[in-house]
């Protein structure tokens, strides 16, 4: 029980996504989706170490209909780094989300979310990596041959959710950053547009199964992708060439409950474009998974 208007605030270590850009479409990868760029904002590069989490603080404001939160959050050292850079003069992230709760569609709730987030790290820059390259300094691009430390990398993000009649609920998001400097704690992408729908079992009727449906259609900066072209190569992405093409994602899956706290699934994901790159795929994911709340 806590109180409809109230000043929540969180210190230690946790994952910056279970409080930003949150959806209860798109969002649990353990019941629902679990493609990365449906899951979370795919441009969103949230700070985070390897394995997903970080340090930091975050002040929240929550009444029925509004929410306001802001995150000061630890970056890494390197791109996708296990550890992280304490001294917040040199490495830092600010992350900031107005939430609205509205009521569209006669009485059917309404989530609309607002974010934006700006990262100060020792990351690279794709222009010089580019630069160099073709004036002969490097053998190959190199991201990692023109860090800066205190490079900034900034970014928006838009969220929906909607409840629709017999058990649907639909979510959408939109999201984008400068793509100059490198993907640096999340995936590889620049700019983002997802949309899904799921509906829940009838109540008293299998009421815990659920069954998904979503799309994701994921793009690179120009820089960002002249960089892999030359043969550049990410923290996830690089295979010596790059015929770019926007990666486009499809994901479906259906979750039965089995008994208490287990729960199984069947997936599929249709990726086409895979890496963006036309000369790959298309990708058939299928996949099982079995999970158990103790």
């Amino acid at each position: 029980m806590v109180p409809t208007k109230r000043l929540e605030i969180r210190i230690g270590k946790l994952s910056t996504v279970d409080f930003f850009d949150t959806n209860s479409v798109g969002s649990d990868s353990h019941l629902q989706f679990t493609n990365w760029t449906i899951v979370n904002n795919g441009a969103y590069d949230y700070a985070a170490d390897t394995r997903g989490y970080t340090y930091g603080a975050i002040v929240e404001y929550q009444q029925p209909r509004f929410a306001a939160r802001v995150g000061e959050m630890l970056m890494p050292k390197v791109a996708n780094g296990i550890n992280l850079d304490w001294n917040l003069l040199r490495a830092h992230s600010e992350n900031a989300e107005l939430e609205f709760r509205l009521s569209w569609l006669g009485s059917k709730a309404t989530t609309i979310r607002a974010l934006s987030y700006w990262n100060t790290a020792n990351m690279g820059d794709y222009r010089e990596a580019i630069a160099a390259f073709l004036r002969g300094i490097d053998p190959k691009p190199d991201i990692t041959a023109h860090r800066h430390q205190g490079s900034l990398k900034y970014g928006f993000g838009f969220n929906f959710e909607q409840e629709l009649p017999q058990h649907l609920r639909a979510f959408a998001r939109a999201g984008w950053n400068e793509g100059r400097h490198e993907s640096f704690a999340y995936t590889e992408v620049d700019n983002t547009f997802s949309f899904g729908i799921d509906v829940a079992g009838e109540r008293g009727q299998r009421k815990l199964d659920k069954v998904g449906s979503a799309f994701a259609m994921n793009g690179l900066s120009s820089d960002h992708a002249e960089y892999l072209r030359l043969g550049g190569r990410g923290f996830l992405l690089g295979d010596g060439n790059l015929r770019y093409g926007r990666e486009n994602i499809w994901e479906t899956y259906y979750t039965v409950h089995i008994w208490r706290g287990v729960f199984a699934s069947a997936q599929l994901q249709f990726i086409s474009n895979p890496g963006y790159n036309q000369d790959r795929g298309p990708v058939w994911v299928p996949g099982t998974r079995l999970h158990v709340d103790f």
